[in-house]
Formats: C-alpha cells, structure tokens, sequence
C-alpha cells in the first residue's frame, strides 16, 4: 500500500512520501528536516543559531555571496548552497563550512 503523499519543504506541493527530489520543484531532500551543520539537530529557516549547540546557522552563498541561512539552497538567489573541497584528491561536494566533512582540509 502506498504512503500518504506530504508536503515538499520547499514548494509546498504534494509528492510522493519517498520522494529524494521534488518531482514538482526539482529541489533535493523535500522531505527532510534542515539539519545544523555542527550538530545535526533539527533547525528552522530564519534561525540565527541552532538552539541545541549554538552554532551559527548563517553562512556566505558561494553563488551570489549574500549572507543567507544554512540550507539547501540560498534564500536570496535559489543556488544550491555547496561548494566542493580545493584538495584536489578529496573534491567532495558538500555544504560551505570552516573545514571539508571528509578531509578536514580548510575550505575558501
């Protein structure tokens, strides 16, 4: 038996509860809460700080360099919000931070 269909995060619309990009939007991870980079706790947009850990949830978009929340996508110009780490054998795609998740090598 199928799963009810919810809601999209980001359009709103109805889409498939399995659903690992809106079908409607084409914004990845529709489903799923935003997470605090530092400790993974559940975040709301328009949070300066994560209430659990206190970690900034504001970050530069590489795209448009606006300061926006900490999220999939910048508020200001829909980019995705990921840069790719410069070590050349790492080149992990992941969200801006201080440091690359994979390699620890300081990111631009």
């Amino acid at each position: 038996m199928p799963g009810y269909m919810r809601h999209c995060r980001h359009c709103g619309k109805l889409i498939p509860p399995d659903s690992a990009a809106c079908p409607l939007c084409g914004k990845v991870r529709p489903l799923e809460p935003p997470r605090c980079p530092k400790c993974r706790s559940s975040i709301e947009a328009g949070w300066m700080r994560c209430a659990a850990c206190g970690a900034s949830l504001r970050v530069k978009c590489p795209a448009c360099g606006q300061e926006t929340f900490f999220g999939d996508y910048c508020d200001l110009c829909q980019a995705p919000l990921t840069v790719i780490c410069p070590n050349k054998k790492c080149r992990t795609e992941q969200p801006p931070g201080e440091k690359c998740i994979k390699c620890d090598k300081k990111l631009k």
